[in-house]
């Protein structure tokens, strides 16, 4: 596989978006070796929804768009950032028992550490943030066949 993978989905900050993002990570991992129905796939799908919806959600229409960018690293490591123009950055809430919401950024920390990740958050040059989640990439490479070849 190649040093260095990436892809880039921009949507509308639109709750049907959710969606599309999760089915363009998931298609797009699986392109990479990942196998969608896998538990590291279910993961992925899970930490991308809460971080599109929060997106969604909490931009309060100030940001009419969002990208999701993903980038595999000499398949050690996977980096998924959500990006959107809205300044403010997330921040811990309590959840109260009978809560809703407001709890995505704790599932996303949670499914993060217990992958063997990291999260962070850092503001883009245009005034809005980026929500980033590296996590180790532990599917191992499959051989391309050389063209004119078939798998065996």
């Amino acid at each position: 596989m190649a040093d260095h993978l990436e892809a880039s989905i921009t949507l509308p900050s639109d709750p049907a978006s959710v969606s599309a993002a999760r089915s363009h990570v998931v298609g797009t991992l699986a392109e990479w070796g990942l196998p969608p129905q896998s538990e590291t796939a279910d993961t992925i799908r899970l930490i991308v929804s809460e971080l599109v919806t929060n997106a969604v959600q909490h931009t309060f229409g100030q940001s009419p768009t969002f990208t999701v960018d993903l980038a595999l690293e000499r398949d050690e490591h996977l980096r998924i950032g959500v990006t959107d123009s809205h300044p403010r950055f997330p921040r811990r809430l309590p959840a109260a028992v009978q809560q809703d919401n407001g709890r995505g950024m704790v599932i996303i920390r949670w499914l993060t550490a217990e992958s063997g990740g990291r999260m962070s958050v850092t503001p883009t040059r245009e005034g809005g943030k980026t929500i980033c989640v590296e996590l180790p990439w532990t599917v191992r490479a499959r051989a391309v066949p050389a063209a004119g070849q078939q798998e065996a």
